[in-house]
């Protein structure tokens, strides 16, 4: 009888090792939503002349705007920017191109926001800029210059002198000289030099302290003009 008991314990014991216990099974794995990537642009080509728009009259055309659909994205706005007025609007959509109205004649750029329903991140494209084709137009203007530095809105170090830096281009490719005009925040902006060929002018007297703007006139060889937008920055 003891012989009996002892082996019923041993395999009521073996038993209770083998159940495994109460271990509970791993939970699978979640997989943690992934940020949108930026879309890569595809037309209007940049810093070109844009011929393929619809055209609706002598002023308006449509244009078929095309980008490469990008990874983790649900959704897409796209920033348009009319670069003589300064107007931007924005425009959404569901698939990687949008048709969208446009005056003729007149210089653009435009970028890519991509958006995903599952983070708040966002994700931005490179900024093109091109001419919507108008109708008789032979040689455009420039497109108005951007600032490189200081960059726009921000603080440099304390100086008594700086070097603004711009970048511009032009659909054919003929920019002869740039104007720049340069002031204190509040005073009337005056011509500080004229008729430069490099997109930089060096030895701009600043103060610490004071806050600045300027802009920049590109000029190409058959005399068409833009205007940049004014820029800002502020010597600390």
């Amino acid at each position: 009888m003891k012989k009996l008991i002892l082996n019923i314990s041993v395999l009521l014991l073996i038993l209770g090792c083998s159940s495994g216990g109460n271990d509970e099974p791993n939970p699978p794995v979640v997989e943690p939503p992934k940020k949108p990537v930026a879309a890569a642009l595809s037309f209007p080509n940049q810093n070109s002349e844009c011929t393929e728009g619809t055209n609706i009259t002598d002023t308006n055309s449509t244009v078929l705007f095309k980008w490469n659909a990008s990874a983790n994205t649900d959704s897409y706005e796209l920033v348009l920017k009319n670069l003589e007025s300064g107007v931007s609007t924005t425009h959404t959509a569901a698939t990687n191109e949008k048709s969208i109205e446009l005056l003729r004649a007149t210089p653009y750029s435009w970028y890519i926001i991509s958006k995903s329903t599952e983070v708040s991140e966002t994700a931005i494209s490179a900024t093109w800029k091109f001419y919507n084709a108008g109708a008789g137009v032979v040689n455009y203007a420039p497109f108005p210059a951007t600032v490189v530095a200081p960059a726009n809105s921000t603080n440099i170090a304390a100086t008594t002198s700086t070097t603004l830096e711009w970048s511009a281009s032009d659909v054919d490719d003929d920019i002869a000289t740039y104007d720049v005009y340069f002031a204190i925040s509040g005073e009337t902006l005056i011509e500080l030099s004229s008729g430069l060929t490099n997109t930089s002018l060096a030895g701009v007297t600043v103060s610490s302290g004071t806050n600045y703007k300027w802009y920049v006139i590109t000029i190409d060889a058959h005399g068409n003009s833009s205007t940049s937008e004014v820029f800002e920055f502020t010597v600390d």
